[in-house]
């Protein structure tokens, strides 16, 4: 996590720097963030400029982003792309909250089973990502997952919301009207 969160790596990075150059250190640099609950590799440098270089390879999308999943539930097909619109709604429910969710660009209709477009959600962001199945056993599945772009909670609500398999514990996407463990 960034400044805000407790335990924020910004915290450990002095420590970290004295560390490594035996306490006559420059501070690091932090070149990207993870999202809260996720754990990955962070990617640090000695100066700013060489973050600043790197922070623009991360913002222009240079850098490849792979993520391990296990979900619940088998993704059908084993491997693919969603590419499905994101965006952000309140859920009102005894408990009202927001998250973000598929806006779809058509739907089926119910009178005659004809893909119909719909209107296009001027807030929706396009959102892409690919997926592919590592191994399943019982109700669950490792997946190997690339965000193509960069919406917020992106991988979370493709794999909940656009193929039916949750990210296991995720609290937030299981379920659309409430906060709750699957």
């Amino acid at each position: 996590g960034g400044p805000g969160v407790k335990n924020c790596i910004a915290d450990v990075l002095p420590i970290l720097a004295k560390m490594l150059e035996n306490m006559k250190a420059e501070p690091l640099h932090l070149c990207h963030r993870l999202d809260k609950e996720t754990t990955g590799v962070m990617v640090l440098a000695r100066s700013k400029e060489v973050a600043d270089r790197i922070r623009l390879l991360f913002k222009t999308r240079q850098v490849e982003k792979v993520y391990w999943a296990i979900s619940l539930g088998d993704p059908d097909p084993a491997e693919g792309i969603v590419e499905i619109p994101i965006v952000e709604k309140e859920v009102r429910s005894h408990q009202s909250h927001y998250k973000m969710t598929l806006a779809p660009n058509y739907r089926m209709s119910p009178e005659d089973g004809k893909v119909v477009k719909i209107r296009k959600n001027r807030n929706a962001e396009s959102a892409v990502t690919r997926y592919r199945l590592l191994a399943s056993s019982s109700a669950c599945s490792l997946l190997e997952l690339q965000p193509i772009t960069g919406v917020k909670h992106q991988i979370r609500v493709h794999l909940a919301y656009g193929l039916g398999c949750p990210i296991l514990g995720d609290h937030k996407y299981s379920h659309w009207s409430k906060l709750a463990p699957q």
